[in-house]
């Protein structure tokens, strides 16, 4: 009987690149800027790593298929690199790689690292790579990602008969949240508070997706090294551990695109996977014992969504959590504390690793106080990657 990896892993380091756009660095660049940060918090040599993992997702135009791009750019020591792509989950997949390698037993430390460079593409948005072909050809030649997102907004608000106007509400609130946490963070793309009167006034994406409730596109790197519970205690004798939790994944079986079942209003594999997150780190109540989240946030309309997909709010309930503060800085579960994928941006293979930079940092309280979530025990990662009907969702738990 399997018995998942919780404590058997520990995060030494992490490291983080600032977001943007980056025109002055190229992927080498912030693979290097993230681990310098990365390695100097372990505390270890680069000689100690013995294994590595890579996520990147658009491989064309970015740094190849394969992983010697890892170990050129940083130079490590004729180590393994494993490439992992797996959409917008694939820096989360990297990190799992990772504590998968040193849970095992086949590695003491190993590093997990994701990189994106989106910017300098020559598109506004997402470049188009055979992945999204895939996606048009099963979805249709007009699919776009706001597009797809903006009917979870009308599909909740069937769903659970909560008016369309409540539902824009929550969205607005949601974004106005974000920006006023990103202000804050040094390492964020957008760091301008947007007042809510702004958000709900701004030209219409996708209806109901607004400007203001969609999130951009960016460069950047984030990097993680982990071990075992033992090297740690020696490596870092004096400081309080981040263990790993839980790791989950849950990939779309077709059900969502193929039946009638769905209800359009949330991810089947949200669902799923935080299930299975919970039950292997051990926590009953999500609500109460979840100290904060990083999800993700490509649309305001899909945070809304996952707070209930993540069992934290009950189905037809998220807009009244949300408008009450529940997710805000000083609520009860902060979601976003660092901005979130709206003021970071999504440089897809890094995004996974940045959210658990986040999570890792809040947990060591290393923070300013405007910024710290207060006591928190246990933090959450959440990536999606497609579209509602079609996609891929890790879900990570790390506390102490």
């Amino acid at each position: 009987m399997s018995e998942g990896i919780r404590d058997k892993v520990v995060v030494l380091g992490m490291g983080c690149t600032r977001f943007g756009e980056r025109w002055d660095a190229s992927p080498d660049d912030l693979a290097v800027e993230a681990f310098t940060e990365c390695i100097e918090d372990a505390g270890i040599e680069k000689k100690e790593i013995e294994a590595s993992w890579l996520g990147s997702h658009i491989d064309e135009i970015n740094i190849g298929k394969g992983g010697n791009f890892l170990g050129m750019a940083l130079k490590l020591p004729l180590i393994p690199v494993t490439r992992t792509e797996n959409f917008c989950a694939s820096g989360t997949e990297a990190f799992r790689g990772a504590c998968y390698g040193v849970a095992s037993g086949a590695y003491d430390i190993a590093l997990a690292l994701g990189v994106e460079k989106l910017k300098d593409t020559g598109y506004g948005g997402l470049p188009d790579s055979p992945a999204f072909g895939q996606m048009q050809v099963a979805i249709g030649p007009n699919a776009t990602a706001p597009g797809m997102f903006a009917q979870l907004g009308t599909a909740y608000s069937a769903a659970y008969n909560v008016p369309m106007e409540k539902v824009k509400q929550a969205m607005a609130h949601i974004s106005w949240k974000s920006h006023q946490n990103g202000a804050k963070n040094p390492r964020a793309h957008l760091r301008k508070p947007i007042p809510e009167e702004k958000i709900i006034s701004a030209p219409m994406i996708a209806y109901p997706l607004g400007l203001f409730d969609c999130c951009g596109v960016s460069d950047g790197s984030a990097c993680a090294i982990v071990t075992t519970p033992e090297i740690a205690k020696k490596v870092k004798p004096n400081q309080e551990l981040v263990k790993v939790k839980a790791l989950q994944v849950s990939v779309s079986s077709g059900e969502e695109a193929l039946y009638t079942d769905w209800d359009g209003a949330g991810m089947l594999t949200t669902r799923r996977a935080s299930t299975k997150a919970y039950e292997e780190a051990g926590i009953k109540d999500p609500r109460k014992e979840i100290s904060m989240m990083e999800v993700h946030d490509c649309f305001s309309i899909t945070e809304l969504a996952t707070m209930e997909d993540l069992h934290i709010s009950e189905k037809g309930k998220a807009p009244d959590d949300i408008l009450d503060g529940f997710f805000d800085l000083d609520g009860t579960i902060p979601c976003q504390p660092d901005g979130g994928l709206k003021c970071f941006g999504h440089p897809i293979g890094a995004s996974g690793l940045r959210m658990l930079y986040e999570m890792y940092n809040q947990l060591l309280q290393r923070w300013e106080e405007d910024r710290l979530v207060k006591n928190p025990k246990f933090g959450l990662t959440h990536n999606l990657g497609g579209v509602p009907n079609q996609n891929v969702c890790s879900v990570a738990i790390v506390g102490l």
